[in-house]
């Protein structure tokens, strides 16, 4: 284990830090140093009444382990080699203040690597005895400079020596003992460590797997799904799990996650039918591969169920498309037929008709041309659904068709009280492109942009060239857009506001001028705010020559006061159109 249990829990150690028991008996060690000699000097004090000096040596040679206590009580992570440089200062002053090397105390010269042993670590052992060799040395260079205290008479100096020479001792021995009691705990932790690793790793749900590059299994931890026989796995390997066809697959995984690069597969498990398993496999840091083993059958045919059912639903809706778009004659012939009989009772080609039943007729067309137009786009749009709606490609003039839209648009703007005015440059914009889905872009804009814009408004009409592209775009004074129903716009079917505004349309329209800007290579989009207004712009890949800068033919035409077409009162609600001459 990493630290020691305390309430329960298990605490991380920091790097350096030492374990309770491991301070208890280093704290325990350096007492019994101390202990011993103060008893020493006692002793030396009272029964033998030695000289001074002596007992200030018994003073220096204790002074390191007092210090060691004090630090090792402050700290939990003391400095270790500075300990073992202050008893080296301990041994010395020691050996010095009682004749030197040959002197009583001069054995303490040993007591850096005593220290050493019981602190632990090969390095430390190292550090300790060559500061004990130093000691040493100077302990002996001292004496010869004469510069050691004189050597005790022999009834002092005798005991004294035996002391030294015991506590000299009895600190290696100390160390000697610490040490292995050291290794004995963690030894003991680590088989401690280890069996909780196992006892995790075998109570966990997926089975861990120990293995070579070869497929051989080392050991095996977790739950086996039921469909693995965990001894035939450890008799036989992972080959005994795997379809002979997946095999070399299984071992290609196998090398490169031996490569520290990892992987995973999934294969059919041998002898069994319609099982599935996957192996997600990693390097075990040089010992190998660690593999994660499950049963994915279940999310194989759930995922294999999701597909069907994607499958089924595309079909659905191709054949929906696809039904719609082949009824196109069957749904127009007996409408068209209602609203030319409402045009011949409108018309009162056989006579005349009750007042009423004019209000009739007229109500009739006007409900059946709002269906004819709802039919056409549903059509459409299941036309384009199914790829089966085909441009047909034309070289003409641009302005033409949206011309035509503007046209046909000017009733529904005088109904609703909003100008609309078109801004068209006064040349001619060549174009390879459908004629009608022009037209019915500029229909399902400028539609939008009325249903939407309250009496009074403004909508307007611009068509320009633009980086080699047609520009077609619709900008209104309405309601506006909220940013959060502008990424939906453009879906069939999606409609942005309340209820209310929903009433309004089908959520065709954009979705039609989107596909028929995307037919031709093009895109539309969309810019609103609310409670001021929208302008959906169209950009299409299709002009067959550059042309002159459209805000600056706008200008021009603005400056010349050019006349106003379609302006045929001066009610606001008129469409106001900037005028061409379309090119025959």
């Amino acid at each position: 284990m990493t630290g020691e249990t305390m309430t329960g829990e298990t605490r991380p150690r920091i790097p350096g830090q030492l374990g309770a028991a491991e301070l208890r008996d280093i704290l325990w060690w350096h007492a019994g140093w101390t202990g011993a000699a103060a008893a020493e000097s006692i002793v030396l004090l009272v029964a033998a009444r030695a000289p001074g000096n002596l007992v200030l040596a018994l003073v220096a040679g204790s002074l390191p382990a007092l210090g060691a206590l004090m630090l090792m009580r402050l700290t939990e992570r003391p400095a270790r080699f500075p300990l073992l440089i202050l008893w080296a200062m301990g041994a010395c002053s020691a050996a010095g203040l009682s004749g030197g090397l040959t002197g009583p105390l001069g054995v303490w010269g040993l007591m850096p690597l005593a220290a050493a042993i019981a602190l632990g670590g090969p390095r430390r052992v190292a550090q300790g005895a060559a500061l004990s060799v130093l000691t040493l040395a100077l302990n002996a260079l001292v004496q010869v400079m004469g510069l050691a205290a004189p050597t005790p008479p022999l009834s002092i100096g005798f005991s004294l020596g035996l002391f030294g020479l015991a506590s000299v001792l009895f600190g290696l021995g100390g160390g000697i003992m610490l040490d292995r009691r050291r290794s004995a705990r963690g030894l003991e932790s680590e088989i401690i460590g280890r069996h909780a690793l196992e006892a995790i790793l075998s109570s966990q749900p997926q089975l861990v797997l120990w293995l070579n590059t070869a497929g051989k299994v080392s050991a095996a931890y977790g739950e086996a799904p039921a469909a693995i026989s965990l001894g035939q796995l450890r008799r036989e390997g992972l080959a005994s799990l795997v379809d002979p066809a997946h095999w070399p697959d299984v071992l290609f995984v196998l090398s490169e996650a031996a490569d520290r690069r990892g992987g995973e597969i999934t294969f059919p498990m041998a002898g069994a039918e319609r099982v599935w398993l996957s192996l997600e496999a990693r390097e075990l840091a040089g010992s190998g591969v660690v593999a994660v083993l499950r049963d994915v059958t279940a999310q194989r045919e759930h995922l294999a169920g999701l597909e069907r059912a994607r499958q089924d639903a595309e079909s659905l809706n191709i054949g929906k498309s696809r039904f719609l778009a082949n009824m196109s004659h069957e749904l127009r012939t007996p409408l068209n037929a209602i609203m030319g009989f409402s045009d011949i009772m409108r018309a009162r080609l056989f006579g005349a008709l009750p007042g009423k039943y004019v209000e009739y007729a007229d109500l009739i067309h006007d409900a059946g041309s709002h269906l004819l137009d709802l039919i056409n786009d549903v059509l459409d749009m299941s036309k384009i659904e199914a790829a089966r709606y085909e441009l047909h490609i034309e070289r003409l003039d641009a302005r033409e068709p949206v011309a035509a839209a503007l046209r046909l648009m000017r009733v529904q703007a005088d109904d609703v009280g909003v100008k609309l005015r078109g801004v068209l440059p006064s040349d001619a914009i060549e174009v390879d492109a459908d004629r009608r889905a022009i037209k019915q872009i500029g229909l399902n804009l400028i539609s939008n942009a009325l249903k939407f814009t309250p009496r009074g408004g403004l909508v307007t009409v611009t068509l320009s060239r633009l980086a080699g592209a047609l520009e077609l775009t619709v900008t209104d004074t309405g309601v506006g857009i909220a940013r959060a129903d502008l990424e939906r716009l453009g879906r069939p079917f999606e409609q942005a506001g309340d209820a209310g505004q929903q009433a309004k349309g089908t959520g065709l329209g954009l979705s039609l001028v989107r596909a028929f800007a995307e037919l031709h290579g093009g895109e539309m989009s969309i810019e609103s705010q609310l409670g001021e207004g929208t302008a959906v712009t169209v950009r299409m890949p299709v002009l067959t020559r550059a042309g002159v800068d459209p805000a600056a033919a706008a200008a021009e035409l603005a400056g010349a006061g050019a006349p106003i077409f379609g302006a045929e009162d001066s009610d606001p609600g008129g469409a106001q159109v900037i005028p061409f001459k379309p090119q025959r």
